[in-house]
């Protein structure tokens, strides 16, 4: 736009640098005025000095300078092919040339040798587009070449996002140990840590005999505490390779005893135990809801989960059947629905059932049925164990028993029974102790009670006792202690927590 000023009008011709690239670019084709022939080979190309200079460093240092290009009519380019000289040339007369999967490598190749930022960066751009799984680490590789931070950054992103996918490629192999052990160690890795195992593993026996020695380094890497149980013991545990090396055998031990146990172990001198390792950034908490009564008190299947990121909810596969009052617990990356009362048939009477769900699949799946047909009762998990305490049987009593899973072996077991039978108490563990604060009885009475369970390390066998907690010192005499009968409780920094529901 014009701008007018004291001493006149400011006149400006915003075609005006356009069209004079446009007849510069005329003049080199019909070769007039040209003063330099740029050679790739036996292919030449006229060019203007001026322009060339004007449009590179790399160009002004050869023709501004004392270089032997100075003074020369004909000046021959290695490292670039004839078809990408003529499309920058091109480019440095028009500021345009079309980018496709055939010419962007050369083309970016070319911008980094001769010097062309913006052209370097569309090249950059265009490739991070077509970046996937199973061409991301070979972009990489490319990117360190040529210095491009930002197609390296893009490309890295991602390796880590779609690492699964990227661990099946055949260039995940050839990484170094240096490369792989950035991965491995990275939060921002996404994917089961069974696939990072796997990924490990595939990349030792590659070449085995010069990377076992670098096993001991990168299977510290792996993730052990956020590895499915079943998949530790059947896969893991027993690996002759990883037994070979008595270093990982020590790791293994470590990994073994803690998810064998209700309890913690020991470290290992001169080893940083796997277990207190955070889990990846793409481990992500839900919520979920399950079942429960609508409005119309009409006890409902449906299942929600809330996405915190987005604020949003959304539905979920629909539980098998209609259940009123059964318990729910995560473990494992599933969520454990158990008992219940199952309404909407022709008899209903508490059930054993256990149902499984898969967030991954988002699937239900029948799982080990419980010793004991129970509902209003109280779950709780805690390593690779579930609890299901009390509740109402098949004769309708209160029950004072209480059950444990084992999630490795699939199978259920009766563990000490509760001196005070009780509904829906508040459940906590903590050191070895199931603690349930409270709950109701058959009449819906708070029961004033803490009650303690605790199992031994050595024989796994349980005993069940009365307590009372003051100022965080246990008495073992039976006494009531004032605890409501509904809310939850957890462990928190060491302290247990009593949570009433107001209700």
């Amino acid at each position: 736009m014009d701008k007018e000023s004291a001493d006149g009008l400011l006149f400006k011709d915003h075609d005006f640098s356009s069209d004079l690239l446009r007849q510069l670019n005329g003049l080199r084709q019909s070769r007039i005025l040209t003063d330099v022939i740029i050679c790739v080979g036996a292919w030449e190309v006229p060019c203007h000095r001026n322009v060339l200079a004007s449009s590179s460093p790399y160009f002004r240092a050869m023709f501004c300078s004392n270089f032997r290009e100075s003074g020369e009519a004909k000046v021959q380019l290695r490292g670039i092919d004839s078809t990408t000289l003529e499309q920058l040339v091109l480019y440095v007369y028009t500021g345009e040339v079309p980018i496709t999967a055939e010419n962007v490598l050369p083309l970016l190749e070319a911008a980094s040798m001769l010097q062309y930022p913006k052209l370097f960066e569309a090249c950059s751009s265009y490739l991070q587009s077509q970046l996937t799984p199973s061409n991301c680490l070979g972009m990489i590789r490319l990117s360190e070449i040529l210095s491009c931070e930002t197609l390296k950054k893009t490309a890295r992103e991602v390796a880590l996002t779609y690492f699964p996918e990227v661990a099946a490629s055949a260039d995940l192999k050839e990484l170094c140990a240096l490369e792989l052990r950035d991965y491995l160690g990275d939060d921002g890795l996404c994917g089961e840590e069974e696939k990072v195992f796997e990924a490990f593993m595939g990349w030792v026996k590659h070449d085995l005999q010069t990377r076992k020695r670098y096993m001991q380094e990168l299977f510290k890497l792996v993730r052990l505490p956020y590895i499915h149980p079943a998949f530790f013991h059947h896969f893991i545990a027993n690996d002759a390779l990883l037994q070979s090396s008595p270093s990982c055998q020590i790791i293994l031990e470590m990994a073994r005893r803690q998810m064998c146990s209700l309890y913690g172990t020991t470290s290992v001198p001169d080893l940083q135990p796997p277990w207190h390792v955070p889990p990846r950034n793409s481990y992500q908490d839900f919520l979920i809801l399950l079942g429960g009564r609508k409005d119309n008190q009409q006890t409902t299947r449906d299942v929600l989960l809330y996405h915190r990121q987005t604020g949003q909810w959304r539905s979920l596969a629909k539980l098998p059947t209609r259940l009123y009052k059964a318990a729910a617990v995560a473990l494992h990356r599933s969520v454990y629905v158990l008992g219940g009362m199952a309404v909407g048939t022709e008899k209903s009477e508490p059930s054993r059932h256990v149902y499984i769900f898969s967030l991954k699949l988002n699937q239900w799946r029948l799982g080990q049925p419980m010793l004991a047909a129970r509902y209003s009762h109280r779950s709780t998990s805690h390593k690779n164990f579930i609890f299901s305490i009390g509740g109402i049987g098949e004769g309708q009593e209160v029950l004072g028993s209480m059950e444990r899973y084992d999630s490795i072996c699939n199978a259920w077991e009766n563990m000490a029974s509760m001196p005070v039978g009780v509904l829906h108490p508040a459940v906590a563990v903590k050191d070895q102790r199931l603690y349930l604060f409270g709950g109701e009885d058959i009449m819906q009475n708070p029961v004033r009670l803490i009650q303690v369970n605790g199992w031994s390390f050595s024989s796994c066998l349980s005993h069940f006792q009365k307590h009372v907690v003051q100022n965080g010192d246990e008495n073992d005499q039976e006494r009531v202690c004032p605890c409501s009968g509904a809310g939850g409780a957890d462990c928190h920094r060491g302290r247990l927590h009593k949570e009433d529901s107001g209700l």
